[in-house]
């Protein structure tokens, strides 16, 4: 295996996928001459053309009916959003299209697409650029939902969402790009709705996805100075979400945190913390503890901003309430 970048990963796994197929496409703001905001288009331009790699105008809605039509054509396209703050310009075509088509029309078509997107927080870009918005796909039906949180998963998922015959959401934290690790070569794949146990545990299992999983993991590493083996799990999955996965681990360590970078108020870890309650129950000796952001819009100021997100220490003060370990 082979050390690469986040960004390496995809770009890897999108060149891997456009050789193995000639059906697929990507398209989006920038991703052929500039090569991608994120630069992970870099390269596709010059190795697939221009019939495979298409800058766009301006226009989100474009973008993603233009990807539809595409799909329910036979391709297989992959459209960019520079950031998914801009989705929001194109929910109609997300909505009542994409995640639709293929119910509305008695299952005779369907809506083989991918919708990569960059999000997050944490960057100082204000209140318009540092939104999570996995909540708005995640409770559409109809939508696949994936945010890897490693190089390794970015690329087996971004594989398996390609081949999907689904419209996928991809988030992609831009927090994440530059961070590192060893990614399988070849034909890598990793079957959606398939969550991993990064550490296993019997104290307290906390829960997440992309970048917060990070700050779990070093939340953990902490919490062993208390001898507290916490369990970690990466969703991978909001939609599919591996359900069976998180309530086996829940009964069998009676407590549960959830945490997530996106608004605390109707977030995925919201709905989660519900699962958890409403099918481990018995199991639970103290109430499901949820972290996530302020419900404020992000601030522009360093400091503000950092306060308005969630860290490490808010994990692991959340584990010590819950085992009632006096610091």
């Amino acid at each position: 295996m082979a050390e690469m970048t986040y960004r390496e990963a995809l770009n890897q796994a999108l060149k891997e996928e456009m050789r193995r197929d000639q059906k697929i496409i990507v398209l989006g703001e920038e991703v052929a001459f500039y090569q991608g905001a994120y630069k992970v288009t870099q390269g596709l331009l010059a190795e697939f053309g221009d019939e495979r790699v298409k800058d766009t105008p301006i226009s989100e809605e474009i973008i993603i009916g233009a990807a539809i039509g595409a799909a329910m054509g036979g391709l297989r396209p992959v459209a960019e959003m520079m950031t998914v703050n801009f989705s929001l310009l194109a929910m109609d075509q997300i909505v009542s299209n994409a995640a639709k088509i293929h119910y509305m029309f008695g299952g005779q078509t369907k809506v083989p697409m991918v919708i990569r997107a960059a999000q997050g927080a944490g960057k100082q870009l204000g209140a318009q650029h540092s939104q999570h918005l996995e909540a708005y796909f995640f409770h559409c039906p109809g939508l696949r939902v994936i945010a890897p949180a490693t190089p390794a998963d970015a690329k087996g998922l971004l594989k398996a969402a390609i081949r999907d015959d689904n419209p996928v959401i991809f988030l992609e934290d831009q927090g994440l790009y530059t961070t590192k690790g060893e990614v399988p070569s070849g034909d890598y794949i990793i079957p959606l709705g398939k969550a991993n146990i990064i550490k296993n545990g019997e104290d307290i299992t906390i829960i997440s996805y992309s970048k917060m999983v990070l700050d779990c993991i070093e939340a953990s590493k902490e919490l062993e100075n208390y001898n507290i083996n916490a369990e970690i799990i990466d969703l991978r999955c909001l939609n599919p979400l591996d359900k069976g996965t998180i309530f086996e681990s829940v009964k069998k360590t009676g407590l549960a945190i959830v945490v997530n970078e996106a608004w605390m108020t109707g977030s995925a870890a919201a709905e989660i913390s519900c699962l958890i309650t409403e099918n481990c129950f018995e199991y639970l000796d103290a109430p499901v503890e949820r972290i996530s952001a302020l419900d404020v819009p992000m601030p522009y100021n360093r400091e503000l901003e950092q306060a308005a997100l969630p860290h490490k220490k808010n994990i692991v003060d959340a584990a010590l309430k819950l085992l009632q370990v006096n610091q």
